[in-house]
């Protein structure tokens, strides 16, 4: 974006991201081709990564605050060690819930006769939530881990948050209390995966005229790989966060003006969002289409109703992504004349 656009066309965020000069060949190969995260990722942008490597990342990211102010007479070294372990003690905790509680629940157990054909709704409808919690240590673990690995080599440090602390979460792939306490479909995927998330919104969400959303979910599908069970995932995955949108939009604004309705609020809404993501997600971890038809059928395809019906007579006329764009521009340009 930084040789291929004009600068007033790109965001804040863009501007910070855009590449000026093309890199060398070994520049390349060494941003893809990193041992750090080869295997596992995160996801990380040139520009930090270049940062990194030639010593500036983390004054970079100290240059942003007024360190005489703080009482210091020149720029602090922040550590990694202890963000590296409690990282690895989360790696640790995720381990050993993947030998036990993963293992005694398998994803398998989705297409069991008893599942299938014997257990009514409601004892489905929570085991699928189960099931789909047990598989998820094994993510946390892989992800967390490969962040501490980037951290341990001094890559990640984000800055100074308003308590003073050092921050070490530029690459955290995500954060597991947002993800368990989300209350909105929206969070939940905010807050899962984010490093990807974060470049799907940049190639995709921020450059489409039109449906940013689909576009950027079938996107999401085409690079996980070929699994039908990832189609699956993502199209439904469209569905309700359309339904989810426009259940917020409609009735929101009804549960702000007291903290016991926002509390009922909240924990229906978290209740509806767990529910939903295991639904939707299922399909991701069974990959194939028969055990996930079967699912679906079992579960009478009952999101996929209640996600229809409530685009069908919820409507909520969506802004378009070009008056989005220029709304975020107008505040960016407002932000600088203030």
């Amino acid at each position: 974006i930084g040789l291929g656009r004009r600068p007033e066309d790109l965001s804040a965020e863009q501007h910070r991201l855009a590449v000026k000069m093309k890199p060398s060949f070994l520049e390349y190969l060494s941003y893809l081709l990193n041992f750090m995260s080869v295997i596992a990722g995160p996801c990380n942008n040139f520009k930090d990564y270049i940062a990194f490597i030639e010593g500036r990342h983390t004054h970079m990211k100290l240059l942003e605050v007024n360190w005489k102010q703080k009482g210091f007479h020149g720029l602090p070294e922040p550590s990694p060690t202890g963000a590296v372990i409690h990282k690895l003690c989360i790696t640790l905790v995720s381990l050993l819930l993947f030998l036990t509680f993963t293992k005694t629940f398998p994803v398998t157990c989705l297409a069991d006769d008893w599942f299938v054909h014997k257990a009514n709704f409601l004892t489905r409808l929570c085991y699928l939530y189960v099931v789909m919690q047990a598989s998820k240590p094994k993510y946390y673990f892989a992800w967390t881990l490969a962040d501490a690995v980037h951290n341990a080599a001094g890559f990640g440090f984000s800055g100074v948050d308003k308590n003073g602390n050092f921050c070490w979460d530029l690459l955290s792939n995500l954060n597991i209390w947002n993800i368990e306490t989300a209350t909105s479909f929206k969070m939940y995927l905010e807050n899962w995966n984010i490093q990807t998330a974060t470049w799907l919104k940049c190639v995709c969400y921020e450059r489409v005229p039109q449906y940013p959303t689909v576009l950027t979910f079938i996107l999401s599908a085409l690079w996980h790989g070929v699994y039908p069970g990832y189609y699956f995932t993502f199209l439904t995955g469209v569905l309700v966060r359309f339904a989810a949108r426009a259940v917020r939009n409609n009735y929101r604004h009804y549960f702000l003006s007291s903290k016991a309705l926002k509390a009922i609020y909240d924990v229906v809404t978290w209740a509806a969002t767990q529910l939903a993501v295991t639904y939707t997600v299922a399909p991701f971890v069974l990959l194939a289409v028969e055990p996930t038809i079967s699912l679906y059928k079992s579960m009478y395809f009952y999101l996929h109703i209640i996600s229809l019906l409530i685009i069908l007579f919820l409507p909520i006329k969506p802004q378009t992504h070009t008056q989005r764009r220029l709304q975020t521009l107008n505040s960016v340009d407002k932000k600088k004349t203030d």
